[in-house]
């Protein structure tokens, strides 16, 4: 019953847009589907480049830690100019930048060039998240935002889905230098941006306002709830990043098991993903943000010792794709979540900003996942559980304490609320 009431109301809230927002939906969902794509190309190849490069695991997942560390900065200087000249044009610069630097790193000559390379690309990544995010919730309707939440952050699972496809067809043909060269592809979203997305309606309206000085002042009047939600992005990026940087690692490491076998869990893992954020973004519509995280991230719990400590392939396959229910069902809130609590004027910057500094203050997770595996004797599955384990409680606290107000009307400036 509850999934068939789920359903019906993602159905409900699709057929509510016109052809031009779907569109705009569908550019926004495949740039972070694209962009995620890229990004977990390089979580399958730790361990290879490792050996080529012949330098531990350890050394090469700075590259991982790099990327995430400069994506705040990325989404600062987008988020900015995304508020002063359109989100449009600015999504499309960015889909350009990161696919050209997933390029570059097919060439890289030395870990160094590579850990370069993927601080820029991880500059670049920053700026998607937020204006793409921003460009969806300004132009739906507000009773569909939850739903569109759900599928817009679903994106990420499914790049994750898709480079797991690639990585079990691909890699032991072509390598990980050929894998980041496949990474080029998100270019060709620019065709598709350029062609059916119009700008954003409410920076339309809002762009005459818009100062240069307007996010500082912005983060300096709203200092509260900007530094909440730094706190529970971090909560959130621990969550994901915790439970997905290393899981290929795990597997292949500590289970030695195959590429093919690596593959077919992943994808299944992801699946879950998608499934638990359709169902926790609509459902969100009706119980709120916050209870939807709560339940979802609490749901994680129970299956911590299936998804960690399974020694069979099957009940592996069975722990991940639970745990990604309980994962991406929190992250299914976000984009509704994070537009909803930002100042009008600063949508560009504010969500995307917050959640990058949140994804700063966790990209040291998998350095330290990595080194409490090494204390162990190369438990992963001891480092991977305890580290969740705290993240779960810290998330699902900070969604109790905190506010929304999921019947906002942008376009207009309104103080959020706690309800």
């Amino acid at each position: 019953m509850f999934i068939e009431q789920c359903s019906m109301k993602i159905i409900d809230d699709l057929k509510a847009l016109n052809r031009e927002q779907r569109a705009t939906c569908i550019a926004s969902l495949l740039g972070w589907t694209l962009d995620a794509f890229d990004y977990f190309l390089m979580v399958f190849m730790i361990k290879k480049i490792a050996g080529d490069f012949h330098v531990e695991k350890e050394a090469v997942s700075y590259a991982v830690f790099l990327t995430l560390a400069f994506r705040p900065l990325g989404a600062l200087v987008f988020g900015w100019l995304a508020d002063h000249f359109g989100r449009r044009p600015i999504l499309i610069i960015v889909v350009l930048l990161f696919s050209f630097f997933e390029l570059a790193s097919a060439f890289a000559s030395s870990l160094t060039a590579l850990l370069i390379l993927r601080a820029l690309f991880g500059f670049a990544m920053g700026g998607e998240w937020g204006i793409g995010a921003s460009l969806v919730m300004e132009s739906i309707p507000g009773r569909s935002r939850g739903t569109v939440s759900g599928i817009l952050q679903q994106g990420y699972p499914l790049g994750y889905l898709l480079a797991s496809v690639v990585y079990g067809l691909l890699f032991d043909v072509i390598g990980w230098r050929g894998m980041f060269m496949v990474g080029v592809l998100p270019a060709l979203l620019v065709f598709y941006i350029r062609l059916g997305v119009k700008e954003s309606p409410v920076w339309e309206k809002n762009r005459a306002k818009v100062h240069y000085l307007a996010v500082p002042k912005a983060l300096l009047k709203h200092w509260q709830i900007f530094i909440y939600v730094v706190l529970l992005m971090t909560a959130f990026n621990m969550f994901s990043h915790g439970t997905q940087d290393l899981y290929p690692t795990f597997l292949q490491t500590q289970h030695n098991l195959p590429t093919h076998t690596v593959s077919v869990i992943l994808i299944v893992m992801n699946i879950g993903a998608i499934i638990g954020g359709l169902t926790f973004g609509a459902w969100s519509q009706r119980i709120g943000r916050r209870r939807a995280i709560v339940i979802s991230s609490l749901l994680a719990l129970p299956i911590l010792p299936l998804w960690a400590f399974s020694t069979t392939p099957l009940f592996l396959g069975l722990g991940a794709f639970m745990m990604q229910i309980a994962v991406q069902g929190a992250w299914g809130v976000v984009p509704a979540h994070l537009n909803e609590l930002s100042p009008e004027d600063v949508r560009g910057t504010f969500p995307g900003f917050a959640y990058q500094l949140g994804n700063l203050f966790a990209s040291y997770n998998i350095v330290v996942q990595s080194k409490i595996a090494a204390a162990h004797g190369g438990n992963y599955a001891w480092a991977l559980s305890s580290v969740v384990c705290v993240t779960l409680f810290a998330l699902a606290g900070l969604a109790f304490i905190g506010r929304e107000d999921r019947t906002i009307v942008f376009g207009r400036e309104t103080a959020p609320t706690r309800r």
